[in-house]
């Protein structure tokens, strides 16, 4: 919320086109308290000259619509940040150390928050490693941020210490990690469209995700990954037992799938066209 307030506001009087990104709703939002009506009136003045408002997903829109934030007519969908498909593909980069065994890898990509679902991605990691001991669980993102719902260190740290989870804070390339895992989680309460999820598609990861906006743009249930109820550990840990039981030719198959998804809704190429048209010749 705040470049796209921020910047509408400072855009008022000056020859620049402001076109917004709404990417995601924010916490504002998906957690409401008394900052939300603030937020929702700074918003509704900050897009008052915009040439466009661009959304990530439908259902993002609709709530900006039917709230008054934004007119129908001057709204656009474009399928979330895209991915560069010739960065990542299938075998792109070196994964990390194979896990012994042929054990499965479930890798979280994501900031540390509560509202990522990742205390949900734990509590279902301790029901499955009680059945499947050698699983792996691994985190990828950022520990620290000026954020509330950020998980606090120890809590981190008692995960780590229970062998549940290990955790990698920041990386400057994500792509071995996502080689190495054999799915690819986002338990998140709601999202624009997840940049994880679409990078993890292009590199021919079966994915895991609740059913709520943005996620269920990139998860097609049983076609690509699965799809989970949101904020319910047992509901994420039945998904990710579908894919431990599966031989690794049906992982790949659903892999596949996804990447053929990606190519042909996500493509970084048709994002940049759509914001180039809106620009002035």
């Amino acid at each position: 919320p705040k470049p796209n307030i921020c910047t509408g506001h400072a855009a008022r009087g000056m020859l620049l086109v402001h076109v917004p990104n709404v990417s995601g709703l924010g916490r504002v939002f998906i957690q409401p308290s008394a900052l939300t009506p603030l937020v929702r009136v700074l918003y509704r003045f900050a897009f008052r000259r915009a040439r466009a408002i661009v959304f990530q997903n439908e259902d993002d829109r609709g709530v900006f619509v039917r709230s008054g934030l934004a007119d129908q007519d001057r709204t656009l969908r474009v399928p979330g940040s895209g991915v560069d498909l010739e960065r990542f593909v299938p075998g792109a980069a070196a994964s990390l150390e194979a896990s012994p065994g042929g054990e499965i890898v479930f890798l979280l990509v994501a900031r540390l928050l509560w509202d990522k679902g990742v205390g949900e991605f734990v509590a279902a990691a301790r029901s499955i490693r009680a059945e499947h001991p050698h699983v792996r669980f691994r985190l990828l993102g950022a520990a620290t941020a000026d954020n509330p719902a950020m998980i606090p260190r120890e809590t981190l740290q008692g995960w780590l210490d229970e062998g549940l989870v290990t955790h990698v804070d920041r990386v400057d390339d994500v792509r071995p990690h996502l080689a190495a895992a054999h799915c690819v989680v986002l338990p998140s309460y709601r999202e624009g469209v997840p940049r994880s999820l679409l990078e993890a598609a292009a590199m021919g990861k079966p994915l895991i995700a609740p059913d709520v906006p943005g996620c269920r743009d990139v998860v097609d249930e049983g076609v690509n990954g699965f799809l989970c109820a949101a904020k319910d550990p047992e509901s994420l840990a039945r998904a990710m037992r579908r894919v431990i039981a599966m031989d690794p030719a049906e992982r790949e198959a659903l892999g596949a799938r996804g990447r053929r998804k990606v190519e042909s809704q996500f493509d970084e190429r048709q994002v940049l066209a759509t914001y180039l048209a809106l620009l002035p010749a």
